[in-house]
């Protein structure tokens, strides 16, 4: 096997790969011949999840095996960062292949086994998605599917990744959990039932046909490339949501850096590989995984929100006054998530794993696989902040050009006023809009009578406005010119052709119409009617008691949470454009098929 050593000018990153090529020595100078000479293959599944992928490279680092990464996309993308990189290298030189492999059919799964030697099982669903069936499918049958594959093609060697939340129950802390802690009666979710399930499966097929096992549980994984961790803060913290503290604050926690992840894996494998007692001892197993360094949990956040420019969180709220507010928020995905709304990072079981102390011993795992972390807490915190730079406070970036609120309103003088753009302009309009419901509307008067006082009202005042001299006591009176209410031959020409294309289209609309093919269309004048029917009966004291107030507070709304609000707008859409279609093919899919 050739060895290549790629130049490094980080220090620590150089000291990672000499303990990595130490832990390597053993079962290096064991290999045969014939194995060093033939071309060894390990294959990872879930090889593009975020974990997995720092294992990936690592493996392609050391050549320790040419790497199948089996994942459930019909092709490998590249992030950027990865192109020309060692990722990059090895699927161009042919060390590194992408194989498309869904774990729930086991034809998919053998076929991506094909000829390894080593199997990294690391795949496995969002674990804030709390769907059971989902879980169960991939963790456990999945996971069955994988041991049977590795038995029926000769895999010598399979690693699991587990996780600490299979001993966790979602009510009772945890401090310095060993590997002798059972599963609980019930877990705190989906995600942790099933791991604990697929964990058994697993360490129960180690010895069968020769094939070698263990579990490994990092403990809250991070780093760069995390999708889930940073990115959810800094969206807490763009929000203005990051100064809360879910608890007392107090509750420790293990966080594990991913490259410390990756390693604990390779560890597993060469203790396995190496034969004997060492062998023996590390097959079968379970081992929890950690920096070996707890830290409060609140303060490892606030160090990543600090070295990231935002608030440190300090305001702290009870657990059981969170905990309706998740369960509301779950019941809210279990109705809509079918229709496209994200995963809810406010769950009941996000809630307890926030407010308990979660802290795991990782002796057993130093002592039987040779596993010490290669990056030290507050390095792989450094690592983590500089590899999100561009989430930093200072690079949020600035929407280009108008909001869309701003685009609705047509960013004039009313998107300024309703907005509150210009605060002098929107309190003016206020005022006169409050004038005008106390001497009109509230006085009971019908929309004609209030027109007329209105005009009145405009009438006398520019009469006498007109009649003042120019010069009041000193003060110059600033006279209204006559262009303020001339119409140009431009603008008329315009008014007109607006009205002609209106009235054209709408001649256009009722001949489709008419010829009664479109029931689309049909069902959308049906609606756009009732809706003005509706709108007629509302009385000019509504408007100005309900509409008036709502068009003040909805507009700027939906401009600071136009994301969320469209979100939920397309869900809405999603649903009725289903039961629109379950409607069209109830009504008309019987006369097609006559």
């Amino acid at each position: 096997m050739k060895k290549k050593r790629e130049r490094c000018g980080d220090a620590s990153h150089t000291k990672s790969l000499f303990l990595l090529k130490t832990s390597f020595k053993l079962s290096l100078k064991d290999m045969t011949p014939e194995a060093t000479e033939n071309e060894r293959w390990c294959v990872v599944t879930g090889g593009r999840g975020f974990a997995a992928r720092h294992l990936v490279e690592m493996l392609v680092r050391y050549e320790m095996f040419s790497v199948r990464i089996a994942d459930l996309a019909p092709a490998i993308m590249l992030d950027l960062h990865e192109e020309n990189g060692v990722l990059d290298e090895g699927l161009r030189s042919g060390r590194v292949q992408y194989i498309s492999a869904d774990l729930r059919d086991k034809s998919q799964v053998v076929k991506a086994f094909q000829g390894a030697e080593v199997v990294f099982h690391m795949a496995a669903p969002d674990s804030s998605i709390n769907n059971h069936q989902l879980q169960y499918s991939v963790n456990v049958q999945g996971t069955q599917n994988v041991i049977d594959a590795c038995v029926d093609v000769g895999v010598k060697r399979l690693i699991y990744t587990s996780s600490p939340s299979v001993v966790f129950d979602g009510v009772h802390g945890i401090l310095n959990g060993s590997e002798s802690m059972a599963y609980p009666i019930k877990h705190n979710d989906s995600y942790s039932a099933t791991k604990a399930e697929g964990e058994e499966l697993i360490m129960k097929a180690n010895g069968r046909k020769g094939l070698l096992t263990c579990c490994i549980r990092p403990s809250s994984i991070f780093g760069p490339g995390d999708r889930l961790l940073v990115p959810s803060l800094v969206a807490a913290a763009r929000a203005g949501k990051s100064k809360f503290i879910i608890g007392d604050g107090n509750n420790l926690y293990d966080f594990t850096y991913v490259e410390n992840v990756a390693h604990a894996h390779v560890c597993a494998e060469r203790a396995l590989a190496s034969g004997g007692d060492v062998s023996t001892k590390a097959a079968g197993q379970a081992y929890f995984i950690t920096n070996m360094e707890p830290i409060k949990f609140w303060e490892f956040v606030s160090q990543l929100l600090e070295g990231l420019g935002y608030e440190r969180p300090s305001i702290k709220i009870p657990a059981f006054v969170m905990m309706p507010i998740a369960h509301l928020v779950e019941l809210t995905y279990k109705l809509l998530g079918p229709y496209g709304m994200k995963v809810p990072q406010l769950t009941p079981s996000r809630v307890r794993l926030l407010s308990c102390s979660r802290t795991f011993d990782s002796t057993k795992a130093k002592d039987r696989l040779g596993y010490a972390p290669v990056v030290p807490l507050q390095e792989g915190i450094r690592r983590t902040i500089d590899s999100f730079s561009h989430l930093t406070a200072g690079s949020q970036s600035k929407r280009e050009g108008p909001s869309k609120a701003s685009r609705i309103l047509g960013g004039g003088k009313v998107a300024d006023t309703l907005l509150w753009k210009d605060l002098k302009q929107t309190l003016i309009a206020i005022f006169i809009l409050i004038s005008v419901y106390y001497n009109f509307v509230a006085t009971g008067s019908t929309i004609v009578t209030a027109l007329s006082k209105a005009l009145l009202v405009a009438s006398v005042f520019l009469f006498l406005h007109g009649i003042l001299p120019e010069k009041i006591f000193g003060y110059t009176v600033e006279k209204i010119p006559a262009s303020q209410f001339h119409l140009s031959k431009d603008s008329s020409e315009h008014l007109s052709l607006s009205v002609i294309s209106s009235w054209n289209t709408t001649v256009k609309a009722l001949r489709s119409l008419c010829q009664g093919n479109d029931w689309s269309f049909f069902f959308k004048v049906v609606f756009v009617l009732l809706a003005l029917s509706l709108a007629g009966a509302i009385s000019l004291h509504n408007i100005f008691v309900i509409g008036i107030p709502i068009a003040f507070i909805a507009f700027i709304v939906y401009e600071k949470k136009e994301q969320e609000i469209d979100s939920i707008v397309v869900s809405f859409k999603s649903f009725a454009c289903k039961r629109k279609s379950d409607v069209y093919e109830k009504l008309f899919g019987s006369k097609k098929h006559d």
